[in-house]
């Protein structure tokens, strides 16, 4: 069996647990924190770009809000655009300029949208999120890049919660996570 990597472990101590955030009940997992250690930083980074090096990705597609901290470096360090999928009114330009797709989440029902001809027709696209919890807004993000002619290969996030089976619900769609912690 292979030594698990100490960059991990470095990653998984850099995330603050947020109590009764954003209601009661929930233990919110604050990737932000991450982004106070350099080191921690660098390593998300590091190890998220030795993964999808030779996958042949076109396109890197971050999550508003935190898988666009993510995202970005990832698609700068593969040499491919980054597309920020953000909540509707945020993106620049008409209704008309942008495509969507409506979500349910673990608190609400959402909705996504990018600018129509920011993902092209048989691009290959990497979703990127903080995190996965019961993989709506993964599937969400699957299907809008689906919706403009493009093929979702992977989707990767720092952190899954897996008692909530969010990558049962993401229909094939492969999932890379960094590490898993209890949310609940």
């Amino acid at each position: 069996m292979a030594a698990v990597d100490p960059r991990l472990d470095l990653i998984s101590k850099s995330i603050r647990v947020v109590p009764d955030f954003p209601k009661a009940g929930i233990q919110f997992q604050d990737v932000t924190t991450i982004l106070l250690n350099p080191e921690a930083f660098q390593a998300t980074t590091d190890l998220l770009v030795e993964h999808y090096r030779d996958q042949h990705i076109d396109v890197v597609a971050g999550f508003e809000a935190r898988g666009l901290i993510f995202g970005a470096p990832l698609a700068l360090a593969l040499k491919v655009p980054f597309v920020p999928l953000r909540k509707p009114g945020k993106l620049p330009g008409t209704r008309s300029a942008t495509v969507s797709v409506e979500y349910k989440t673990e608190y609400s029902v959402d909705k996504i949208e990018m600018h129509i001809g920011a993902v092209k027709e048989g691009q290959r696209v990497l979703l990127v999120d903080d995190l996965i919890a019961t993989g709506g807004t993964l599937v969400a993000g699957a299907e809008l890049v689906r919706k403009v002619g493009a093929i979702p290969v992977e989707a990767a996030c720092v952190i899954e919660l897996p008692e909530l089976e969010g990558r049962s619900k993401l229909d094939g769609l492969p999932l890379f996570v960094l590490v898993e912690k209890a949310g609940i």
